[in-house]
């Protein structure tokens, strides 16, 4: 930093790590230091966790981790020591550790939560300075959330209330994630001295989560008067996926520096100090998407990283010629590219001409890999073996399971013989009424729809069979058409029985999707629902369903995370539940 004219490069590295990775991540932060140094960078900024990953669970409890993870930021500060620039990067900290030099994590701390009984240390999510060679503690982070896919009190101790921090003459206030979440941090920091606020996060996407960081930050801005500069991670980890979007606000509350979406990047914030306190004078400015682009392109990356940091070298699925797998195939090639997607066609008896037909023009739009496998073979082999068994009973649900199980069977058959992963292709809705076969359509290593209504399926379609600019957002995929325009507007239909349809069982989609969004992300109940104008019988009906379904979600794969409560890691209701909403 140039103290005599009053200037700051701060470079942003919103990095994409993988959790437990500490080699790798580690190498990613010295070589980002590296080219922030070489574009003039005082100062570089990494994101919550960088080191370790976010979240970074259980590992966090295992004595060798948490010592692999010290020894990997020592690292960091010997290999970087000879650069103009100063680091600062999240990480875990243990109370035990020498700092050389350290603010004592006890100082002001409030005591150990009550919650947190797993961990026998102090450990801290923290903020760490690497400056000439040698590593000190910034920061432990104080507020810690325990809500939602967030459970940092079962690993974590919460540090003391956030202090201004002082950085070559220059008063940092230095929050991490949650704690911008609570103005009060902020406003204490302003009244401290603080000089320009940092926020170090691990924010993950869902619908709308813009917005609400949005209006979240400029409160902070509006209260403290001073300027703010929000970074996030980029990644996709399990089910979550963080989406970047880092940006910085000027003290008049105005945007100052955006950066993109979903994808990683390096930015040097120029700012310089004036009669009113810091201003960013130079920096970049990301266009903002829209929520179909926005939505894709989450699936895209959370799909990516999946398959790419589990080590598969590819994914296969089953094509019906619907628009739920063709939705899919679209996103595996968008986000693997087209050499590393396999589709298999598996008709029965009961498949249409016209689902064959899609099956196959989609493969050829996207230029993929197809095998057609008849299950006709395996329903007969199945009916006669269950013949004596079944005698007297008529044909049910039981058989239209046995042809979903036998699609399930061999696409784990291929899944085993050639290492792909098997990407199911179930939507939201249909997961959660139960429209899914357990062992069947429901098999997989991952679930790219898991968290996407089939509404909101439609429209992602659409969106992306007329999308032409695909390079823009890094999709690997052909621009314009991916998918038939037939399977997008033909009625929805398992085809496990002549002339099938989805509403023979279900209420239209439309109006299905609006019942799941009220039990599921409003939490409302029945008859709150109902006094809103629903019909009680369809309101009724879906919550049955939805009550009924959980075993089965349970044992579904792990999908990505786009609603603001999606099953899993969301939503956690027991199994045997006798209370239901009345």
């Amino acid at each position: 930093m140039n103290t005599a004219s009053n200037r700051l490069k701060l470079a942003l590295a919103q990095m994409n790590p993988t959790v437990g990775d500490l080699a790798g991540n580690a190498l990613a932060i010295v070589r980002t230091a590296q080219e922030a140094a070489a574009l003039g960078a005082d100062l570089v900024l990494f994101p919550e966790m960088a080191l370790t990953g976010y979240p970074p669970e259980d590992l966090i409890l295992v004595p060798a981790f948490r010592q692999a993870a010290w020894d990997a930021a020592r690292q960091i500060a010997k290999d970087t020591q000879s650069l103009p620039c100063d680091l600062i990067f999240g990480n875990l900290w243990e109370e035990s550790e020498p700092a050389e030099p350290a603010m004592s994590p006890r100082s002001g701390a409030k005591g150990r939560s009550e919650v947190r009984s797993v961990a026998t240390k102090n450990i801290y999510n923290a903020s760490v300075l690497a400056s000439g060679g040698r590593l000190s503690l910034l920061r432990a982070k104080h507020a810690l959330p325990n809500y939602g896919v967030f459970d940092e009190m079962r690993v974590f101790a919460p540090g003391p209330e956030p202090e201004v921090v002082e950085w070559r003459g220059l008063k940092l206030g230095l929050l991490i994630c949650e704690e911008v979440w609570q103005p009060g941090a902020g406003v204490a920091l302003a009244q401290a001295g603080a000089e320009l606020l940092l926020v170090q996060n691990a924010s993950p996407y869902h619908i709308g989560k813009a917005s609400e960081r949005k209006a979240v930050v400029d409160a902070v801005v509006k209260a403290t008067g001073l300027p703010l500069v929000y970074l996030n991670l980029v990644g996709g980890q399990d089910e979550l996926v963080f989406d970047g979007r880092s940006y910085a606000v000027g003290a008049d509350g105005a945007d100052a520096a955006r950066l993109p979406a979903f994808r990683e990047s390096l930015a040097v914030l120029h700012y310089e100090k004036r009669a009113g306190g810091w201003v960013c004078v130079d920096a970049p400015m990301e266009p903002v998407h829209g929520d179909e682009e926005t939505i894709y392109h989450a699936l895209v990356l959370g799909l990516r990283d999946y398959v790419r940091k589990n080590g598969f070298p590819g994914v296969v699925l089953g094509l019906s010629g619907g628009i739920d797998s063709a939705l899919s195939a679209a996103i595996a090639v968008d986000a693997l590219g087209a050499d590393k997607v396999l589709g298999l066609r598996l008709p029965s008896p009961y498949s249409s001409t016209d689902s064959l037909e899609d099956a196959q023009a989609l493969a050829e739009l996207l230029g993929i890999q197809t095998h057609t496998v008849s299950i006709q073979p395996g329903m007969e082999a199945a009916r006669a073996a269950l013949a004596p068994l079944f005698a007297g009973r008529a044909p049910d649900t039981t058989e239209e399971n046995i042809q979903a199980r036998l699609r399930g069977l061999t696409l784990m058959a291929v899944s085993n013989k050639f290492g792909h992963m098997l990407l199911t292709t179930g939507n939201k809705s249909e997961m959660s009424v139960g429209y899914a076969t357990l062992y069947g359509d429901m098999a997989g290593g991952f679930s790219v729809l898991k968290d996407v209504y089939k509404t909101t399926v439609t429209r992602l379609s659409s969106w992306r069979n007329g999308f032409a600019d695909g390079v823009r957002l890094g999709l690997l995929g052909p621009a314009g058409p991916v998918m038939p325009e037939r399977s997008i507007t033909k009625p929805p239909s398992a085809e496990l029985r002549p002339d099938q349809k989805d509403e023979d069982s279900l209420p239209p989609y439309a109006v299905l999707d609006t019942v799941l969004r009220g039990l599921i992300e409003r939490q409302l109940s029945v008859h709150e629902l109902i006094a809103e104008g629903m019909e009680a019988v369809v309101v009724e009906k879906v919550a049955k369903l939805v009550w009924a379904a959980e075993y089965k979600r349970r044992q579904s794969a792990p999908g990505v995370k786009i609603t603001p409560m999606a099953f899993g890691r969301d939503r956690r209701w027991p199994i045997t539940n006798r209370w239901k909403f009345q």
